[in-house]
């Protein structure tokens, strides 16, 4: 155990040290990303909890009340966010924390131009997850211990974003992770209204409570109302829920505008731009079932790597069961972001299971039937945002002619090609 204990450091990989060199320098216009992109991974990290809680409730450690508290020290130029969901071990958060751990980086950095502002755009597109606390941060400190692991496996990840990030391992009494952050100079976070604005704009629709200290009670003394421990004097007591804490998909659709359906996207696909289009619709019959599903404005990076899993997250009973469930829709439609939550799946099933559920297939025929109908009221009625759809995607529906016999004539009718009749290479003509 002693040497396990040891202070280790390790360098970034290559790529991580480009993307974060690229981040920090470059004059990256939307810097309140970085709460969103923080809040949504405690946001994954309770849902991970959850689910293999269900085949060991003691995971929970006797509390079942999934959170997430964001605070900050205006003396201090820290913010902090602590969540109670799975935590990492050791391995993990070396991991996790010192590699892009999705694919197509390589394809994301032979892009890169040089030039700042086109850059940063490309940031967006291919998504910055924990990393973009160093737009806003000089040095980010992570404590975290997973749950059912003893408090003298905690660890402790920190890093200035400069190439190195360091490893011990430390007491940690409460299960989950807390991330600190030193600002720079961007005094704009250090007000609790404007953190609690932003929390609200991005992230409102997640499905566990987002806190903050009360007004007037530790709304800006999180580092002295900590004890030894790492727990906070004020826990429980003057706070606010500061977010709707409900899964949206559940929500009736006169309930909700665009802009809570445009977050909810970035939360799921972790994009920077809005959703091209979406679908949202709850089926009830034989079998009960919402979807929440959403067209991107671009093409991913990693689109062309066959080796990605990807698809739709499945929920059972708002219960989170897995990430990129691809067996809910054909490779096809493997840009389709979204959630698919059944209310009649077993809590326990696997991805093994997926394959042969006859539950499975109807659900998945009755997603991809949506989704052909979105693009079909594109064609017909926005003209104009089809054309984008398919000057990113085109080459990608193509394929559902070959490998979708049940649908191939409605895929064929969204299919577009150029014309000698026109004197330029667009692809207009269906």
């Amino acid at each position: 155990m002693a040497e396990a204990q040891t202070k280790e450091t390790h360098g970034f990989q290559t790529e991580v040290r480009k993307l974060l060199d690229l981040m920090i320098h470059s004059l990256y216009s939307n810097k309140e990303i970085f709460l969103r992109e923080l809040i949504s991974n405690a946001s994954d990290a309770a849902d991970k909890l959850r689910f293999e809680a269900l085949s060991d409730d003691a995971l929970y450690e006797g509390d079942g009340e999934l959170k997430v508290r964001v605070s900050f020290d205006r003396d201090a130029r820290t913010i902090t966010l602590r969540d109670n969901g799975i935590g990492m071990t050791r391995e993990e958060i070396a991991a996790n924390l010192g590699t892009i751990a999705r694919s197509g980086t390589r394809r994301f950095f032979e892009s890169l131009t040089g030039d700042s502002a086109k850059d940063a755009q490309l940031i967006g597109q291919f998504g910055v997850g924990f990393y973009s606390c160093f737009i806003v941060s000089d040095r980010v400190t992570v404590t975290s211990r997973r749950a059912g692991r003893p408090a003298s496996e905690g660890v402790r990840w920190e890093s200035s974003g400069e190439g190195e990030f360091t490893v011990e391992t430390v007491e940690v009494e409460a299960r989950g992770t807390e991330v600190v952050l030193h600002l720079r100079e961007e005094d704009e976070f250090l007000d609790r209204y404007r953190l609690r604005s932003i929390v609200r704009k991005y992230s409102d629709h997640v499905s566990i409570p987002i806190l903050m200290p009360g007004e007037g009670k530790a709304a800006d003394k999180d580092d002295e109302s900590r004890d030894d421990e790492g727990k906070d004097e004020d826990e429980g007591r003057d706070e606010e829920t500061i977010n709707a804490a409900t899964a949206l998909w559940t929500r009736n659709k006169s309930e909700i505008g665009d802009d809570d359906y445009k977050g909810f996207y970035k939360h799921v696909s972790h994009d920077f731009e809005d959703p091209l289009a979406w679908v949202h619709s709850r089926v009830e019959g034989t079998l009960e079932y919402s979807v929440l599903l959403f067209i991107p404005t671009r093409t991913p990076f990693d689109l062309w790597d066959r080796n990605v899993r990807r698809g739709v997250k499945l929920y059972v009973r708002r219960v989170f069961i897995m990430d990129d469930a691809e067996h809910l829709m054909p490779a096809y439609l493997r840009f389709v972001r979204g959630v698919i939550d059944s209310a009649d799946l077993p809590l326990n099933i696997s991805r093994e299971i997926l394959q042969e559920n006859r539950q499975i297939q109807s659900i998945r025929a009755g997603s991809v039937k949506r989704v052909l109908d979105l693009l079909a009221g594109l064609a017909k009625d926005e003209p104009d945002k089809y054309a984008t759809f398919w000057e990113q995607f085109g080459r990608v529906l193509k394929e559902g002619v070959v490998e979708d016999d049940k649908n191939r004539e409605q895929v064929a009718k969204l299919l577009r090609f150029a014309s000698t009749r026109d004197a330029d290479d667009a692809q207009t003509v269906s």
